[in-house]
């Protein structure tokens, strides 16, 4: 009995898949681990039969002085635990790079592929073919070729499989999330592979491979055996998430599957569903919804990654209409414009909130009506707004906040606004209700309904409470850090009677938004948002055990900000100059430990 092949598990495999655990540990979903257990299991299943005929036709060696001893079907406990761990490396690299990814918006079918996708996927599928061909005659004619045509022949059916089912969805994907975890992997087995061979832990005999080295004794086809490996781990991740993402996106599709309990069952009907039954319309809104949430909200657009399945689905699709209408209001020409805005969300509302609505015989007065009354950029925000599990209320707040902001239009003769309507601590603490209390308040109302646990009424209500005053919170960190950028366009938050305190005016701060009394102000503004935030983090630990980490990473990305400022250690935003941001890798520590500590 020997240990070399143990010793190569206990210096590279093991070491590193710990490596990858503990850093993914708090971003792992019970989602992920079965995704990962069941790709770990059918690699194993696959893998035997085709390893085991390796070795009872003398094409793979064992020395007995390398190994502990005990095998399944001929083949070494040690090769048999390497088909799980390089399974589980590989995925979970996956895993790491495909968090932030939103996997419902690349969905396509043929119609709405590109000619380049078209011709990709059957170039692929070409190839592939022409592989498992190359590998049948080569088997077929022994001798040099023989253990190249077997690992073609093996793995090629598979990746043909795969690719025909989610070429498409492989195509959009971002290449990173895809090549990184095929690549790097690969290479490190590589030169894992490279130390064993030359130790003698495993050996390929010279009758059956070509005897062309990659580098060192690296053979050709082991270089080729881990990477195709790798290829079908990844494709095989690929096609689970291309499941879950119709079983996000169109449930319908997949009868009898339940949101909070999905079952392997439900992702392989998912994954045969015809790509021709897709709504598109509903994807292109999607894709609107994320390009929204990446360009308005970098904090947001990474705390939402924290999150899964329809609760992020529905979560994307509410800040997207929250930041349609505000850009509908705020980018409108004159007063009026705006407030015509205003009216015409406010008959949106009416509607979507109409008995008759509900009924389902209104459903084409609201379209019609979306159609006529908005511009085609905006429309898919307020169609695909999920106002079935949202109450009315905030919604009708949020456009009394939009109403507030124009008590700022008013112009004096320099074209700068000559109103400052934000009088005192109270004013503030209204503004800041209307437009970032009520979003709190709505996304709290998913969580509620697509929790794995029940929430009683008693602890809704405290934590509606806890969402309004950290609501409060944010809107305070986000007007210290945009004084600047107010100015710009006449516009001061700050309590009038806080200037007045200093002996200023609003005008003053316009005019010179960079004055040490700015600065001061703004600490103010940072110690009030602190305040709040302390009085309302604690009553987050009452929230649902499968959300309470995302929604302390959404909180504690935002007031990272604050901290930030209060720092002056932050980055200045290069599309909106003034504006200070948080560095990348600040934002995903702050992430991590939020959810470690969740």
């Amino acid at each position: 009995m020997a240990y070399d092949y143990a010793v190569v598990h206990l210096k590279y495999t093991i070491s590193l898949a710990a490596v990858l655990t503990l850093i993914l540990r708090p971003l792992l979903t019970r989602l992920d681990l079965l995704k990962t257990a069941a790709l770990c299991t059918v690699a194993f299943v696959a893998t035997v039969p085709w390893d085991s005929y390796l070795i009872h036709n003398g094409i793979w060696t064992y020395p007995p002085d390398a190994i502990i001893g005990p095998r399944l079907f001929a083949i070494p406990i040690e090769e048999l635990f390497f088909f799980i761990i390089q399974t589980y490396i590989t995925a979970m690299l996956y895993t790491l790079l495909n968090k932030p990814t939103f996997h419902p918006q690349f969905l396509t079918n043929e119609a709405s592929a590109s000619t380049r996708m078209r011709q990709g996927r059957a170039a692929g599928q070409f190839f592939l073919a022409i592989c498992i061909a190359v590998g049948a005659f080569l088997v077929v004619k022994g001798g040099q070729g023989t253990y190249l045509g077997l690992i073609l022949m093996w793995a090629c059916p598979f990746l043909l499989l795969t690719w025909t089912f989610s070429g498409y969805f492989l195509f959009n994907l971002p290449t990173v999330c895809i090549a990184t975890p095929i690549i790097a992997p690969t290479i490190y087995l590589w030169v894992v592979d490279e130390l064993a061979l030359g130790r003698g832990t495993w050996a390929i005999e010279s009758g059956t491979k070509l005897g062309w080295c990659l580098w060192g004794s690296l053979e050709i086809e082991e270089a080729t055996f881990f990477l195709v490996t790798n290829v079908l781990i990844v494709f095989g991740m690929v096609a689970f998430d291309r499941g879950l993402a119709v079983l996000t996106t169109f449930p319908e599709l997949v009868p009898g599957s339940t949101p909070n309990n999905i079952r392997p069952l439900d992702v392989v009907r998912a994954i045969v569903v015809d790509p021709a039954r897709y709504d598109m319309e509903r994807i292109i809104g999607l894709q609107e919804a994320v390009c929204t949430l990446r360009r308005k909200s970098r904090s947001f657009y990474l705390a939402s990654s924290v999150f899964s399945g329809r609760l992020r689905t529905d979560l994307i699709l509410l800040y997207s209409f929250c930041r349609v209408a505000d850009d509908l209001v705020d980018d409108a020409q004159s007063q009026a414009e705006a407030l015509n805005w205003i009216t015409k969300l406010t008959g949106y509302l009416d509607l979507a909130y109409s008995k008759k609505s509900e009924a389902g015989s209104a459903g084409g007065k609201l379209e019609s009506y979306i159609e006529s009354e908005f511009p085609p950029a905006a429309r898919s925000a307020l169609q695909l707004l999920p106002t079935h599990l949202l109450p009315s209320g905030p919604l009708y707040e949020l456009l009394e906040g939009f109403k507030m902001d124009l008590c700022f239009t008013n112009q004096d003769g320099a074209g700068k606004s000559s109103e400052f309507p934000i009088d005192n601590e109270k004013l503030l603490e209204l503004y800041a209700h209307r437009v970032a209390s009520t979003v709190g308040e709505l996304c709290l109302w998913l969580v509620f309904h697509h929790s794995d646990r029940v929430v009683p009424d008693e602890t809704k209500t405290t934590l509606v409470q806890a969402a309004q005053t950290m609501g409060h919170a944010l809107q305070y960190v986000n007007i210290a850090r945009d004084i600047k950028v107010d100015a710009q366009i006449g516009r001061v938050y700050i309590p009038n009677n806080w200037l007045k305190e200093n002996n200023v005016v609003p005008t003053d701060i316009v005019k010179n938004p960079d004055q040490p009394l700015a600065e001061q102000l703004r600490q103010r503004l940072l110690n009030l948002a602190f305040e709040e935030y302390a009085n309302s983090r604690t009553d987050m630990n009452m929230l649902p055990d499968d959300v309470r980490g995302p929604l302390i990473v959404a909180v504690e990305s935002y007031m990272e900000i604050g901290r930030v400022l209060r720092e002056k250690t932050g980055v200045m935003s290069k599309t909106k100059p003034g504006r200070a941001t948080v560095p990348r890798s600040r934002r995903i520590w702050v992430a991590w430990k939020g959810l470690s500590n969740a």
